[in-house]
């Protein structure tokens, strides 16, 4: 018995290495990081970092943060937060063992592709008598932020280090201008999405978008190839409510940046959605790619266009067809031949006339299963999907290597037991 608790310690110990984490949660245990904890779920960094499986939050206590908060709108404290969310695992040793005593670190708001040059970097040096300092990486920045302690650690997985002031960089705190007053139909255009954007403008669309930016709005938007694609209905032969609903359906009336598409774990209601259908569409992601199923076909998301709190736009790579507009109901499966019955003939096989129309309803992408073109070994979202009934924002994610390591460790650990 002893044999058998000793294996599945080890067992659970390294599970717990592929464990995701949640910040919310890790932070959520002591009180005088509220108003950080309270921001990152506002602007929804939370999910960014729970999509990433390695991470590191410098945080800031009440005190600290209310410098930025109280004088600078959300989408300040967006960039203040993303600078202050480090791309790699930094512990209390690894600060103290740096090459050099000084390194560059990448941050979330390096990905957001708003940081020119070594704006969205992060600077980290081991100084003299124990204290380590933080500053921007652009050139004659200095070290404005010591690390104070080491508030939590899931190695190599997530670090979250407190530190007495944010970090500034040049022009961070420049309030971008209203979501109301971003030029959408520019935007798009630019990113290769010029069909799309000249269909919104001549059925009027990019009057309701404009005027639900402000409120929270994402749009997808298919690019020019998208709509030259073998499939795709012709736009002509719609009625005009129908043209209407199929490109209401490429936007969300919700802020949905893509951390919060890879932890999404809900159907997505679209701006079509009425009485008579729903008109949404589900999520799938294997690494880092993200791909949107209709139940008739699915896309994936190509790049992002803008990301700007409350207003995220994506061009996609395929126009998403909703059910409602062009799925049919498939054909019942034919009954099993009695035994010793006679082969059908040809003339009970189904006619031209009878085919499906080229829009039949697809199923959305198996739990589990990568989307067409991600790699193999992509992780799976069975696991997360798993943990559906464990405390909101909890979710696992295994890689496959880790899995069959844990698999093959497992075995050889059971069979050195039994064989001893």
């Amino acid at each position: 018995m002893g044999n058998h608790s000793l294996i599945l310690l080890l067992i659970l110990s390294i599970a717990t290495t592929i464990s995701a984490h949640n910040i919310t949660e890790i932070l959520s245990d002591n009180p005088d990081y509220s108003q950080y904890n309270n921001f990152l779920s506002q602007t929804k960094l939370a999910d960014e970092i729970n999509s990433r499986t390695t991470i590191t939050v410098l945080v800031l206590n009440n005190a600290a943060f209310s410098s930025i908060t109280s004088t600078h709108p959300l989408a300040v404290v967006k960039k203040v937060l993303s600078l202050l969310i480090l791309l790699d695992y930094f512990d209390n040793t690894k600060l103290h063992q740096i090459t050099n005593g000084t390194t560059l670190t990448t941050t979330l708001l390096q990905t957001t592709g708003n940081a020119q040059g070594n704006i969205g970097s992060v600077n980290i040096t081991d100084l003299k008598g124990g204290k380590v300092g933080f500053g921007s990486a652009a050139p004659g920045s200095k070290l404005d932020s010591s690390y104070t302690k080491s508030v939590k650690q899931i190695p190599y997985n997530i670090s979250v280090l407190e530190i007495n002031a944010p970090i500034i960089a040049p022009g961070i705190l420049t309030a971008p201008p209203p979501s109301s007053d971003v030029n959408i139909t520019a935007l798009i255009e630019k990113a290769g999405c010029k069909t799309f954007a000249s269909l919104i403008l001549s059925n009027g669309l990019i009057k309701t978008f404009q005027s639900a930016a402000d409120k929270g709005l994402t749009i997808f938007a298919p690019n020019d190839e998208a709509f030259k694609a073998h499939g795709v209905p012709d736009l002509s032969k719609l009625t005009n409510a129908e043209t209407v609903s199929l490109l209401q359906y490429h936007a969300a009336a919700k802020y949905l940046p893509i951390g919060s598409l890879k932890t999404n774990k809900d159907p997505i209601s679209s701006l079509a959605a009425n009485g008579a259908g729903k008109f949404d569409y589900t999520v799938s992601t294997a690494g880092d790619s993200v791909t949107l199923h209709t139940g008739v076909d699915s896309s994936r998301i190509a790049d992002t266009i803008l990301d700007a709190t409350p207003l995220s736009i994506y061009s996609v790579d395929s126009v998403l067809l909703p059910p409602e507009l062009f799925a049919t109901s498939p054909s019942p499966a034919p009954a099993p031949t009695p035994a010793g019955a006679p082969s059908p003939t040809p003339a009970s096989a189904p006619s031209p006339a009878d085919a499906p129309t080229p829009f039949p309803a697809s199923p959305p992408a198996p739990a589990g299963e990568s989307p067409d073109g991600s790699p193999a070994d992509a992780p799976s979202t069975a696991a997360e999907r798993s943990s559906s009934g464990k405390s909101a924002g909890v979710h696992v994610k295994a890689s496959a290597v880790l899995t069959i390591t844990v698999t093959a460790l497992s075995a050889f650990v059971i069979s050195s037991v039994f064989m001893s």
